[in-house]
């Protein structure tokens, strides 16, 4: 007997979820490196979703400048950044007022880059997380680190602790805090610490700032609430902040997600979180996420969720379902309504050509 084929893809909205996008004037991107693919999600003219893709094997971590001039994705054993060629206010011949081209490539070599962040100055910063550590670009290299946990006693690629997220200043984009699934200092590690073993820590002091997590992932600093990192604790199900202001390292509770949280982005006071279904593998099972599933009745889905950082409330949802099951990392793109993007599967890249014209 033959196996059914796997559902197409098929992407759906809460009722209000597209008017809140026209509202704020955003369009989402989000990564699966389960499927390969680089999604960006935006408004038609007749106010439904527009969907663009592109294949990019085992994309992983993005990210957005603020202004949505340049995006940046880590790939298999690539750090791409990709630029905009469309000026403000304009529009592509077909309608899209955002064309996204990958312009620069870095071959770091498969280091399981997870999250980016950018300096002022325009330089990547990533969690190399092969070497446990955070890395920039070096001209000649596969990556420079620059920082590392103490715990960790020497740059070897052996994912120990599996170092994954990364929480930037807002004003500078110097590092602040990373989230880690274990303070492991042996190969592979941290699998024998997905429950109860995370920490947050505090890049600039080495200080753990809160432990006890279950496979943090995500952190992220929104300015307008100074002293909380904002993180999913993942293995539980739950999306919150720690108090780093004279708080004693407790996770509080702001929202549950029913599914494997990975990929935060913040509109105003609303987070854009990325869940991922059910994993069909030992590292993501028997976690308390599972139970805290049950005891809504709750399936795990695919999809994001539009968070109100004042309330808790889901307000808004985008599902997908089909052949997309994971999800990685979540981007906003201010000031975009129908983004676009380029990959190397077909011919439109060839033809992408640009002078530069000012001198």
């Amino acid at each position: 007997m033959s196996t059914p084929p796997e559902r197409d893809l098929i992407i759906s909205a809460s009722r209000h979820a597209t008017a809140w996008m026209a509202e704020h004037r955003v369009s989402l991107g989000f990564s699966t490196y389960q499927a390969g693919k680089l999604f960006l999600i935006g408004l038609n003219p007749d106010g439904k979703l527009s969907i663009y893709e592109r294949t990019f094997n085992r994309c992983m971590g993005l990210y957005a400048s603020p202004d949505a001039q340049q995006l940046w994705m880590a790939s298999l054993y690539q750090l791409w950044r990709m630029d905009n060629y469309v000026p403000a206010g304009g529009q592509t011949p077909d309608g899209y007022d955002a064309l996204y081209v990958p312009t620069v490539g870095y071959t770091t070599g498969d280091i399981d880059t997870h999250d980016i962040g950018m300096r002022a100055d325009g330089s990547p910063i990533f969690a190399a997380t092969l070497f446990n550590c955070l890395a920039t670009t070096s001209p000649g290299y596969s990556l420079k680190p620059i920082w590392k946990p103490p715990f960790i006693s020497k740059l070897v690629p052996e994912d120990r602790c599996h170092l994954n997220g990364l929480a930037c200043e807002p004003s500078s984009g110097e590092p602040a805090y990373v989230t880690a699934v274990s303070r492991s200092d042996v190969s592979d590690g941290w699998r024998d610490r997905r429950t109860g073993g995370g920490i947050v820590m505090d890049v600039r002091t080495d200080e753990v700032v809160a432990e006890g997590l279950s496979m943090p992932h995500s952190p992220r600093l929104h300015p307008e609430f100074p002293g909380r990192v904002w993180l999913l604790n993942a293995g539980t199900g739950f999306f919150g902040y720690i108090d780093t202001a004279g708080g004693d390292g407790t996770f509080h509770e702001v929202a549950f997600c029913p599914g494997f949280g990975r990929g935060m982005a913040f509109v105003g006071r609303y987070a854009i979180v990325g869940l991922s279904a059910a994993r069909e593998n030992r590292t993501f099972s028997g976690m308390p996420l599972d139970e805290n599933l049950g005891s809504r009745d709750a399936e795990p889905r695919c999809a994001l969720h539009i968070i109100s950082l004042d309330t808790g409330s889901t307000e808004h949802w985008i599902r997908i379902e089909g052949v997309v099951r994971e999800l990685y990392d979540v981007i906003a793109l201010n000031g975009v309504q129908r983004p676009k993007l380029l990959g190397f599967k077909t011919e439109e890249i060839h033809r992408m050509l640009r002078l530069d014209t000012d001198q």
